[in-house]
């Protein structure tokens, strides 16, 4: 028995336009031999951190032939989003000068930058707010060289904690600003600053059990 077979039909839709894929470089305005692109950038921010300004790309980027891998339009406008300072961690701000008439941090603004620095607590020390950190570590040996990384962090942001060696093996630090008798905003720069320092070579070692 013949049995009849059938060619299923072809349909042939429009297509919408694509975007052409379009090169962009990274152009250094004070190199006198590349050729400026007629592109838009413009810098906004809410603060007065400045215009990051542009940068020459990196070898592996122009390896990579990144610029070859971009769609979009002449008309395109880019802009340079500069984040303001609530959006940087505290370890990535500096410290500021702080004047005698300023008020002292409420303990309510405490509580809440306290949930960004990592092991303190508030201390209330005859109406004086602290933050207060504590370290144990292995020996007397690993506590003077905690001091020492601490100092060097605290150095470079001319804001000093107490440090207090009470034990041979214990590190106890307190911050404050003593000119306004209370915590300011130097304060838990510093906390978030030391809480980067390593210390997985200082503390004891965990006993591991089979």
């Amino acid at each position: 028995m013949a049995m009849a077979t059938t060619t299923p039909g072809l349909f042939s839709l429009p297509l919408s336009p694509q975007p052409q894929a379009r090169s962009f470089q990274l152009i250094h305005l004070a190199s006198p031999t590349r050729p400026r692109l007629g592109r838009v950038a413009l810098a906004v921010g809410g603060d007065l951190l400045g215009d990051f300004g542009a940068r020459d790309p990196f070898p592996a980027e122009i390896e990579s032939k990144f610029g070859e891998k971009v769609l979009g339009y002449e008309s395109t406008e880019h802009k340079i989003l500069i984040p303001n300072v609530s959006a940087l961690s505290l370890a990535q701000q500096e410290c500021s000068p702080v004047s005698g008439l300023d008020p002292p941090m409420t303990e309510e603004d405490a509580q809440k930058l306290l949930r960004k620095v990592v092991g303190w607590r508030l201390s209330d020390e005859a109406g004086v707010l602290k933050l207060q950190c504590l370290w144990k570590l292995r020996d007397f040996k690993c506590g003077v060289e905690l001091i020492n990384r601490i100092y060097k962090v605290v150095e470079a942001a001319g804001h000093f904690p107490n440090l207090h060696l009470e034990q041979p093996n214990q590190i106890r630090a307190e911050l404050w600003t003593a000119s306004i008798g209370g915590l300011s905003m130097n304060d838990f720069i510093v906390a978030a600053k030391i809480d980067e320092i390593r210390t997985s070579d200082l503390v004891p070692k965990k006993r591991i059990w089979a």
